[in-house]
């Protein structure tokens, strides 16, 4: 038996009216009013698919092995890079060993159940006994255009494997068709899409329902068997008529998620099945399938070992933990859609040098420190000399993973001279359980709504873009946990 072992999610904490943006720019394309209800999830001005990969695999990964895992796949149509592996970035940020496969899936919206049968293609051949598959996207529509109102950011992970399956993958069907709804070339910013109403009665209502009828066709199963059809269309009442057209009762139809996150591109399926585990019971049946240059179709099985999966945010957890993103011009300062004024102090971007971020991969990417064999102590950045003044033991140290550690403020401060996207920038000191002590920029927080003492986790955020060189600098940095 092949199937999901272990899953999480990832939605950003900020939510944007979609009110908020039609009262700003609906002058512009009064009709995106039609589409203007609930809101969407807005990636930080220091997250992208990358980030929010790694985050939804730490939620996916917690209490798992992960030596275990030998395949990681990650899923975007918004890699930051084009050459560089950006899976080899999630690899080092979620500590995951180094002789590992790992694969970029890109370009069509499909992308991520594109990844999850290639991850149990892998683990059904023996090339691979757990494949982490996780899914990300921050797609940008122009101001004033639907897509702006549609694409939401989001991530979802799952680990694949052949022991304590908790979802058995039982069969799949797939089409592919050059269907050219939307795309971006390689110098595009923005999608540019193809007249509504053929995505919709031509893209959606066409290949949900072929994708469907030929897996059901190839199972011998009948729309009823399935406890929950999901499927992504962020066209609500095209959503709702697809599961009519499929004879889907309308309580078996898992939400499409518009209203409280928007479209996560590749990361939508993926996320939505996500939801549907959260409520999932043993032996249900449920049908995931994806949209984009054809369609995947793939019935699951849930089994007992759904018990056993416990503790994850998930989507709930995301969904509960949000804060509304006040500005719509701070969101359009985020996405690099407006320029701003960086100032000196913002302008002056030194070289990346790589070689330094080789040696360091662990420290910067990992948060890898070092702990004393001699006496315990763990210390971050990794030393030679033990910082224990009883101690100083020189070079006696194993590695220390400070990522997962939580964490408390000790002292922080709120600085309006530093160059910051969300001024002001907010930066201080970290006591770790269990030891060890550092220096950490804090996000995800306004400054008069943390304290001295309140704790903290680590989460990988983007450091700085160098546009001139093409460079995005990750690290990590510390997030405030209210309650």
């Amino acid at each position: 038996m092949v199937g999901i072992t272990s899953y999480g999610a990832y939605i950003p904490r900020y939510r944007l009216s979609r009110m908020a943006i039609y009262m700003n720019i609906g002058w512009f394309n009064p009709v995106t009013m039609a589409v203007a209800q609930g809101e969407k999830a807005v990636a930080n001005y220091d997250q992208d698919s990358v980030t929010m990969a790694v985050e939804a695999g730490i939620d996916c990964i917690k209490g798992a092995d992960a030596a275990s895992i030998d395949k990681l796949l990650v899923a975007s149509t918004t890699m930051p890079y084009k050459e560089r592996q950006n899976s080899a970035i999630v690899a080092a940020a979620l500590n995951l060993k180094s002789d590992i496969s790992s694969v970029d899936v890109t370009v069509g919206v499909k992308a991520g159940t594109t990844a999850l049968l290639e991850a149990v293609d892998s683990v059904k051949g023996g090339s691979a006994e757990n494949a982490l598959v996780t899914s990300a996207d921050c797609r940008l529509g122009k101001m004033g255009s639907m897509q702006e109102m549609f694409f939401g950011d989001g991530a979802a992970a799952l680990l694949v494997g052949a022991d304590n399956v908790a979802v058995e993958v039982k069969d799949s069907f797939s089409l592919t068709y050059d269907f050219a709804d939307h795309y971006r070339d390689e110098d595009m910013k923005f999608d540019r899409t193809w007249e509504e109403r053929w995505i919709r009665d031509e893209g959606y209502s066409k290949f949900i329902p072929e994708a469907v009828n030929g897996l059901l066709n190839k199972t011998g199963l009948t729309i009823g068997d399935f406890a929950k059809v999901i499927y992504p269309c962020h066209f609500g009442r095209v959503h709702k008529s697809i599961g009519k057209k499929l004879g889907v009762a309308p309580e078996r139809l898992q939400p499409n998620m518009y209203e409280t996150v928007g479209d996560a591109g590749a990361a939508h399926p993926l996320l939505m099945l996500v939801a549907a585990l959260e409520e999932a019971n043993p032996g249900d049946k449920l049908l995931l399938v994806s949209f984009g240059s054809g369609a995947d179709a793939i019935c699951l099985e849930v089994t007992d070992a759904i018990k056993g999966i416990k503790d994850k945010k998930g989507v709930k957890g995301n969904l509960e933990q949000k804060t509304e993103l006040p500005s719509y011009q701070k969101y359009c300062v985020f996405k690099d859609i407006v320029p701003v004024e960086m100032g000196i102090r913002g302008e002056l971007e030194p070289a990346s040098a790589f070689t330094s971020l080789w040696r360091g991969r662990k420290a910067v990417l990992g948060l890898v420190g070092s702990k004393c064999k001699d006496c315990g102590t763990p210390v971050f950045p990794p030393q030679r000399i033990c910082p224990n003044p009883d101690c100083q033991a020189v070079d006696n140290f194993e590695d220390y993973d400070f990522s997962d550690k939580p964490g408390k403020i000790f002292t922080y401060t709120g600085d309006m001279l530093a160059f910051s996207f969300d001024p002001p920038a907010v930066y201080g000191i970290v006591d770790y359980e269990g030891g060890g002590r550092q220096w950490m920029d804090f996000t995800d927080c306004s400054l008069d709504s943390i304290k001295v003492g309140m704790p903290v986790k680590m989460s990988f955020r983007r450091k700085y873009v160098d546009k001139v060189r093409g460079v995005h600098g990750y690290f990590w940095k510390a997030v405030p946990v209210a309650g």
